[in-house]
């Protein structure tokens, strides 16, 4: 069966893409101790792209003070940059375009990693925050942000941005979907808390200084208003940074649909329909939400037919990549669910 609305044309900032299969940025957490790719990084995003497409790559953390995980790859130093370059021209020579997801771990950040390593705890969006990573035996005491931190902050986030254009990325994806930008929305005090309109001030802020430094058409912003993270529900916070953000014309935005992210239940919205509203075509909107072959198809046939939206997969895009596909199937094959962290693992299943 096939659906011309997958392969229409899609412009999407200072690109054009030919159809509208996205591919999501999955985590990986395989990097060297200096949180550099490993060469099979360039293999796996060349594997992964097509002509016309769009990849967006896994979450990269801005800065070394503003990591704290291991293994998450950086674009802060210059073996970090020069890995990406290789991954961008690998992707570019199928005809691809990529860009790079960047984001802080912060309040997450590993305690110990933040104290041993960086000499510095982990920050925060409030000055009583204590969150204990799924991931990491430590437990991590967030503090708040005073205004220097929030400046410094800031500047991470456009240098990673500046650093991701000379690597060879088409842009960067600001994100806010569990991590610092996600959290600052749920911040109570000082001019970046209170009430809502003060909550969304530092993920505007960063996204603005972002677009002001590589061009607002090189940058998209993604954002899961279903998902509480262990807060309190954001669709408050989220409808208003839509509607900000609607003015700085950016590539995108990417809006993730409600569905369970790891082993924790996420908040059932109403769904992104009230955000998509709000959006109102003012740039185009990728969806991510668990999309099957058949379900995208609905998606893009008769729920979104007029739109300017693509749709982001995750999963079939892990699929083994030497397996004959079906010209009908498009997005590749359900895969078995993860089990080690390896080279099978990184590029494909064997």
């Amino acid at each position: 069966m096939s659906s011309p609305n997958l392969f229409r044309p899609l412009n999407l900032g200072r690109i054009e893409l030919k159809h509208r299969i996205i591919m999501a940025p999955v985590t990986r957490l395989f990097t060297d101790e200096d949180h550099v790719r490993p060469p099979l990084a360039v293999e796996h995003y060349a594997q992964r792209a097509s002509e016309g497409g769009l990849v967006i790559a896994e979450a990269t953390v801005v800065s070394l003070e503003l990591g704290g995980g291991k293994h998450t790859p950086g674009i802060w130093t210059c073996a970090q940059i020069s890995r990406w370059k290789e991954v961008t021209n690998a992707v570019h020579a199928k005809g691809a375009h990529i860009f790079l997801s960047i984001d802080s771990l912060e309040p997450l950040a590993d305690a110990a990693l933040s104290t041993y390593t960086r000499g510095r705890q982990p920050s925060g969006p409030s000055d009583a925050t204590s969150i204990e990573r799924s991931d990491s035996p430590s437990e991590s005491h967030a503090h708040a942000l005073n205004e220097e931190e929030i400046k410094s902050t800031t500047r991470a986030f456009v240098k990673a941005a500046k650093n991701a254009v000379a690597a060879g990325f088409d842009g960067v994806e600001v994100g806010a979907n569990g991590y610092f930008i996600y959290q600052s929305l749920h911040r109570h005090l000082d001019r970046y808390g209170g009430h809502v309109e003060s909550r969304v001030r530092f993920a505007l802020e960063v996204t603005i200084a972002i677009a002001d430094a590589i061009g607002a058409d090189r940058v998209g912003f993604r954002m899961n208003p279903s998902s509480a993270f262990r807060m309190s529900s954001l669709a408050p916070e989220f409808a208003s940074l839509t509607r900000k953000l609607k003015e700085l014309q950016l590539a995108y935005v990417h809006i993730i649909k409600s569905y369970t992210i790891t082993n924790l239940e996420c908040d059932k919205h109403e769904g992104i329909k009230p955000f998509l509203a709000l959006w109102a075509q003012a740039s185009p909107v990728l969806v991510a939400g668990d999309f099957t072959p058949e379900s995208a198809r609905s998606a893009l046939d008769t729920e979104y037919p007029n739109s300017n939206v693509a749709l982001v997969f995750g999963q079939q895009f892990l699929a083994v990549q030497d397996a004959e596909q079906p010209d009908d199937n498009p997005l590749g094959f359900q895969i078995p669910e993860l089990k080690g962290l390896n080279a099978s693992f990184y590029t494909g299943f064997v």
